[in-house]
């Protein structure tokens, strides 16, 4: 496969999930907000800021400018529109590789993205961010349907898996920062999709170490850290081959990016939930890392240019 279409994959992939997560972490500290009249705006507005790596500047940081600086800025990716709009243009330059439906799903969001503020102002922001999971999930399921699974799906597949890691130790990081009581454990489940399979998991109980436990280690559910992590390594597995020109089938990992998820993986999988609530800020940060460490492993691997994510407004892939 050409580096060209292989990145321009693996792009639609971190792009389209990062369009999904911001959305999620947007509606779930907006609702934390609007439910608990004693937050401090400006600090809250300046911490989420803070975790999703946009710089915070001397004046007050309001509601209206975090939803305008992470939901509506067309010319930074690390806002839902400007994340959309990358997803497209990558689709575009590999038009040959992805499936028509999945072409004009993109288009089609794209196109939807002109009447985004006014989306806003006649629903409200939930009913936008809504909109923008809902456009997300159909491309997921588009790809799943439509792609065969060769070296271009392994690529999307772990961009995917590379930014979920990222968003969902960002969206928990949120609750770290805001002392572990708010936004509650529930709140965080409901934005991640994952409320009702946490019930059938562990039977209705609600806990600190329950949650921490169920978004990131747990096997099964898919949105998860370790699961997301496991995926990542199940791509570059395959998309390495075995023995030939390389060492990969005897000699320890066969590239830095596997050598990097693995020790991610590992050092996750065998922490106990106490040791996870009681390290969560440490563990976050070193999951953020980590994901910036295997996006430049990569990129120098796999496609001619580099392309490291920056948070912060108009960083580019």
């Amino acid at each position: 496969m050409l580096s060209r279409i292989a990145e321009s994959l693996y792009w639609i992939g971190r792009y389209v999930e990062r369009a999904e997560d911001t959305a999620r972490i947007l509606d779930v500290n907006l609702h934390r907000m609007l439910q608990d009249p004693w937050t401090d705006e400006d600090q809250a507005c300046r911490s989420l800021l803070s975790v999703m790596g946009l710089p915070v500047g001397e004046e007050s940081a309001s509601l209206p400018g975090v939803v305008e600086r992470l939901g509506l800025d067309l010319d930074s990716t690390s806002s839902v529109l400007g994340a959309l709009a990358a997803a497209r243009e990558n689709a575009r330059g590999a038009r040959e590789t992805v499936s028509a439906e999945m072409w004009e799903c993109l288009n089609t969001t794209w196109l939807g993205l002109a009447g985004a503020r006014r989306r806003i102002e006649e629903g409200g922001v939930h009913a936008f961010f809504q909109w923008v999971r809902e456009r997300c999930s159909v491309l997921a399921g588009l790809a799943d349907a439509t792609m065969s699974r060769d070296e271009g799906w392994l690529f999307l597949v772990l961009g995917r898996s590379i930014e979920r890691v990222d968003m969902t130790a960002r969206l928990l990081s949120t609750h770290s920062r805001a002392g572990g009581s708010i936004p509650s454990w529930l709140t965080l489940l409901r934005s991640c999709g994952a409320w009702e399979t946490y019930l059938r998991t562990y039977r209705g109980s609600l806990s600190d170490q329950h949650a921490a436990e169920f978004l990131l280690v747990d096997r099964l559910f898919p949105r998860s850290v370790l699961a997301a992590l496991a995926t990542a390594e199940s791509c570059l597995r395959e998309l390495e081959p075995v023995g030939g020109t390389t060492r990969s089938g005897r000699v320890g990992a066969g590239t830095d990016a596997q050598r990097i998820l693995g020790r991610a993986r590992t050092d996750l999988a065998y922490r106990s939930s106490d040791e996870l609530l009681g390290d969560l800020g440490t563990v976050l940060a070193r999951l953020e890392r980590t994901c910036s460490q295997v996006n430049d492993a990569v990129s120098a691997r796999y496609f001619r240019q580099t392309a490291a994510v920056h948070w912060q407004a108009g960083a580019v892939g």
